[in-house]
């Protein structure tokens, strides 16, 4: 929540103030309303398909299920990838360096997170393991 918010509000350029060319400001809002839209329906869909097993704690509900439908057959942690969307989408569309790193560092975080989350899943479910080969964690067919 913390990086969240500072990428919301912390100035979005350093001391260094870099102006960006005319045509990458152009691309840059293209992509971060793309990156914004893509954050809303993927992290939307991860919560719909979750139902049931939404819970605040990142352990899985002890009597939960596995869900491999919806948002969770493109990649694994959809409300991650959402979040980690939008907060690049808000990174393009402010253009600056300081929400560009803030951006990077959400997606380090997650990206950590989920390896604990993913042991416990596999201790749970044992189909897991078979899943995790077969959808990308966080971006849809890349990683």
């Amino acid at each position: 929540f913390i990086l969240l918010g500072l990428i919301a509000f912390v100035p979005a350029s350093g001391p260094l103030d870099v102006t960006w060319p005319n045509w990458l400001v152009s691309a840059t809002r293209v992509i971060g309303w793309l990156q914004l839209a893509y954050a809303l329906v993927m992290g939307g869909l991860g919560l719909l398909a979750l139902g049931g097993n939404l819970t605040a704690v990142p352990r899985p509900k002890p009597n939960g299920w596995l869900v491999q439908r919806g948002a969770y057959a493109l990649v694994r942690h959809p409300i991650y990838s959402g979040i980690i969307a939008g907060a690049f989408g808000l990174a393009l569309l402010r253009q600056g360096e300081i929400t560009l790193i803030l951006a990077v560092l959400l997606l380090i975080l997650f990206d950590v997170k989920s390896r604990h989350e993913e042991q416990w899943l596999a201790e749970q479910y044992p189909p897991y393991t078979a899943y995790q080969k077969r959808v990308r964690k966080l971006i849809p067919f890349v990683y």
